[in-house]
């Protein structure tokens, strides 16, 4: 008894293409007598099948003797017609050599008429289909291939490249998508060195989890970058982006979480603008600490006509800025899988004696469920002793 695959329907339904009434007949016999019979549909000639083709046909037995087509052009017909379908030639004694051919233009498998019996159709026909079907889950595996290397290769592309004298400042990121698959997600960063020497640092975080909201992040991150680029700063770039936000959502609830940081040409103090994001932390001499825990205001898409309160700090001359996103500080950890947090965040940077993305994220692996982006900016960034204090 030929086993029954468990994905496919039983009684199986035929497309039988054959313009001998004496063969067709043979083969409905043949199969009538199987333990589980199939649903067989006649057709004498290929325009009669194609006519009588339905979706529920899982397999078509064919005879390459046809009145209107005949041979390989037959086929390619048959092909044509049902290209998801497994396809069974049949053939005569003579024939046995078209049978060959027909499988190696696309046929499952070809039985000559004179050899078969009940048990051998069935078998060919349930092994042709399985065969079909594997075809299928190849080609669509390999397609799925091709896009996801497409899209890799278009978001690889829409990832920023910093514009930074490397000579100037030590510049670190680290991107996690939360998104399987995917290279882009709802985070955004970008580091800008602008013609007056001011380094101007961004990250951000779009509400949500998919392609929209990785897609509308890097429209919000290149915008920001024109702008920079452009010579606008403060409220008048955050404004520009949440118009833009606005306009490129996909739901009035989608908003955006934001820090910005422009660092003064002398390198030694910066203005942030934390809006509704969590707070930088600052290593400063050797001391740790929270830059500041009042934000500049609420995030982008909220509420119109705001303005967001600049934040300065004194940065020194040898200090350390960490720009980061919530996935980082709500990642779970110890027995009852609390939230990080940005104190939890500042108390292993402390444990690790200085800020070193790798061993960050190292030491978080497998409690961090969301989206994380990080930037680290630093001037004279060789290891500091880290003492608990505010910045």
């Amino acid at each position: 008894m030929t086993p029954v695959s468990p994905d496919l329907p039983d009684p199986l339904t035929l497309l039988l293409v054959e313009d001998d009434a004496g063969d067709a007949f043979l083969v409905e016999e043949l199969l009538a007598g199987a333990e589980r019979p199939p649903k067989i549909t006649w057709a004498r000639t290929l325009a009669e099948g194609r006519a009588r083709l339905t979706d529920d046909v899982q397999c078509v037995l064919v005879d390459l003797s046809l009145p209107d087509a005949s041979g390989l052009e037959a086929l390619q017909q048959v092909l044509a017609m049902a290209p998801d379908t497994a396809v069974l030639v049949l053939t005569g004694l003579g024939d046995a050599h078209v049978g060959i051919e027909a499988v190696a233009a696309g046929a499952q498998d070809f039985l000559v008429k004179q050899d078969i019996d009940a048990r051998l159709l069935i078998r060919a026909i349930r092994y042709a289909i399985e065969r079909k079907r594997a075809d299928l889950a190849m080609r669509e595996l390999l397609q799925e291939r091709i896009v996801s290397k497409e899209n890799s290769r278009l978001e690889r592309g829409l990832l920023p490249v910093p514009l930074l004298d490397p000579q100037l400042l030590h510049h670190q990121t680290r991107y996690l998508p939360g998104r399987t698959g995917g290279l882009l997600a709802g985070d955004f960063w970008d580091t800008v060195q602008t013609p007056d020497g001011a380094v101007h640092v961004l990250i951000g975080d779009v509400c949500g989890h998919g392609p929209d909201e990785a897609a509308l992040g890097t429209a919000l991150r290149i915008a920001w970058r024109t702008l920079v680029l452009a010579g606008q700063t403060g409220n008048d770039v955050l404004r520009t982006l949440d118009t833009l936000l606005r306009h490129e959502r996909k739901s009035p609830e989608i908003f955006t979480t934001m820090c910005t940081a422009t660092i003064a040409p002398d390198l030694t103090t910066a203005r942030l603008h934390v809006i509704g994001h969590p707070p930088p932390l600052l290593l400063r001499d050797g001391v740790l600490g929270v830059v500041t825990e009042t934000p500049s205001g609420p995030p982008l898409g909220i509420f119109r006509d705001i303005v967001w309160t600049p934040i300065d700090v004194a940065l020194g001359e040898r200090w350390s800025l960490l720009l980061y996103t919530d996935g980082l500080i709500e990642a779970t950890v110890g027995e009852n899988r609390d939230l990080l947090g940005t104190e939890g965040l500042a108390n292993l940077i402390r444990a690790q004696a200085g800020i070193d993305l790798d061993r960050i994220i190292a030491s978080l692996d497998g409690a961090m469920h969301d989206d994380v982006a990080a930037v680290l900016v630093s001037r004279g960034h060789d290891k500091q002793d880290v003492r608990e204090s505010r910045a």
